[in-house]
């Protein structure tokens, strides 16, 4: 980023929109560039709605006579017959005023030839119509490992901790990736109060306070799965497919040649156990996973906002990475985003329109891993080859995955099974999903227990003629994702693979 300041500077743009919420690290960049970097050097000053323009570096007491309101700033910065370098701070609530969005165009009708730049710096990104052909909007990076570890050894330096091993240095390192540099501070702090020093034993307190981080933000949540991959029942196709990339994203597999995966998304009926092999998929892999809430994404309050919130929440996916981004029910997320300029101002349209445009040119290991109900909700654009690495179909089980599913949540429950004839169960269960299959075992338990006795076969078969499943009363729903999913979608279930293999 900073070489790329440097450039934008030096070839004098007058208008720079610098994205971040590290107003201190950020200024730091700047001024170092405008010392070092420079010739000659430049000044820098720094605006405030509360304090107006102060020279960087000089009390806030030096203040610039009467230039808190924005428009009187800019007034003051074409004034200058210096070169300088200017930065206003969370300018993006008073931008959108025609007063504010005229002076800015003053400024750099003015600086022609004079060696002055207005940076605007502020978490979120807001720039008028009126300034899009004159700005130039840059990302300002999180830390990277060199600078954390800069963090990590004036942290050991003060608190004179045993010298770290490379190994453990490393890990401490990557558990803090994606944060910034005083959440960094503030996590050390709190594993040498906790444990009463800094060593790889402490990550997982830098990892939890991590985790916490990311929950705060209210559109990533970092989910935590207990099951194996061997608790979804069948599925044996896409099992496989996901073993086979379990190593997908180490340092072999780039040595080999191999690209690293991009993503998949799941398709099929309710409660055939998509959003629990996604979960499961983290422990498989040993990588983290990250729910991206699109409800959550999407926010009213001010133009946008929701934009920044999705770039937000994929700059810190990256900068946790390799990590899995699970979007659970994709279709209700962009559903008729082609056609929503009318009622929402085009949000979904611009939402829409980034995601894909990440998806296609990400280089960073995020896997991204999808589900959804409705196919014909989704746009093409997101159907067509290059998105994701692989398109499943997960339909209802078949009889001998139905005999897994029971298997698997009798189990749960009980340690004998031999009284229960699961093929039995599984003729009469012709029809439900997996979940359907579930909460029948849960209804008969409920059944005998308030009637305080054990749970039989009959308990059971009584639950589930007693439960009408989605699969009749959304039958029409049912048979057109089927329709659409067999010729361009992978089977999960491994006897239907070898099927159409055999088929074809």
């Amino acid at each position: 980023m900073k070489e790329e300041l440097n450039i934008l500077i030096q070839a004098q743009y007058p208008l720079i929109y610098l994205v971040t919420s590290e107003e201190e690290r950020a200024e730091q960049a700047i001024y170092r560039v405008a010392t070092s970097e420079l010739k000659p050097q430049r000044r820098v000053y720094v605006w405030t709605v509360t304090h107006g323009i102060v020279e960087y570096g000089q009390p806030r007491s030096t203040t610039q006579h009467n230039t808190v309101s924005p428009e009187a700033a800019v007034e003051w910065i074409i004034r200058q017959k210096e070169p300088g370098i200017f930065i206003l701070k969370d300018l993006h609530p008073f931008i959108d005023a025609p007063a504010t969005t005229r002076s800015l165009r003053d400024a750099i009708a003015s600086f022609k030839g004079m060696q002055k730049n207005i940076i605007l710096m502020s978490p979120i990104q807001q720039v008028p119509i009126e300034l899009e052909k004159e700005i130039v909007v840059i990302d300002f990076q999180l830390p990277d490992m060199s600078e954390l570890n800069k963090v990590l050894t004036q942290h050991q330096d003060q608190n004179r901790g045993k010298s770290l091993t490379t190994e453990a240095k490393e890990k401490l390192l990557r558990a803090a990736l994606g944060l910034t540099k005083d959440e960094t501070e503030k996590v050390y702090r709190k594993a040498q109060v906790t444990a009463g020093r800094l060593t790889e034993d402490e990550v997982d307190i830098v990892l939890s306070e991590k985790k916490q981080l990311i929950r705060r933000n209210g559109i990533l949540e970092y989910i935590e799965e207990d099951e194996t991959i061997d608790a979804v029942g069948g599925l044996e196709e896409l099992k496989k497919w996901l073993k086979q990339r379990s190593n997908a994203f180490t340092g072999r597999a780039r040595e080999y040649g191999l690209p690293q995966p991009k993503g998949m998304l799941i398709l099929g009926v309710p409660g055939c156990g998509k959003s629990l092999i996604a979960k499961t998929t983290s422990r498989l892999w040993g990588l983290p996973i990250l729910r991206l809430d699109m409800g959550r994404v999407y926010d009213g309050s001010m133009v946008g906002r929701s934009e920044a919130n999705l770039r937000n929440a994929l700059k810190t996916a990256e900068s946790i990475s390799p990590t899995i981004l699970f979007i659970d029910e994709l279709d209700k997320s962009f559903a008729g985003s082609a056609g929503s300029g009318d009622s929402d101002g085009g949000t979904s349209s611009r939402i829409f329109g980034s995601f894909l445009t990440w998806m296609q040119e990400k280089r960073s290991p995020v896997f991204v891993m999808a589900t959804a109900n409705r196919v014909e909700r989704l746009p093409g654009e997101f159907l067509r080859k290059g998105r994701f690495d692989e398109i499943f179909f997960v339909d209802l089980p078949t009889p001998e995955e139905r005999q897994d599913i029971f298997n698997i949540h009798l189990t749960k429950r009980r340690k004998d099974t031999a009284r229960f004839d699961l093929e039995q169960l599984a003729k009469m269960s012709e029809g439900f999903s997996g979940a359907e299959i579930e909460q029948a075992i849960v209804a008969a338990m409920y059944e005998a227990f308030a009637q305080d006795r054990e749970f039989t076969q009959l308990d059971i078969i009584a639950a589930l003629k007693a439960t009408l499943p989605l699969s009749r009363t959304m039958q029409e729903q049912v048979t057109a994702l089927r329709d659409w999913a067999r010729q361009r979608a992978r089977p999960a279930a491994a006897s239907v693979a070898e099927y159409q293999r055999m088929e074809f």
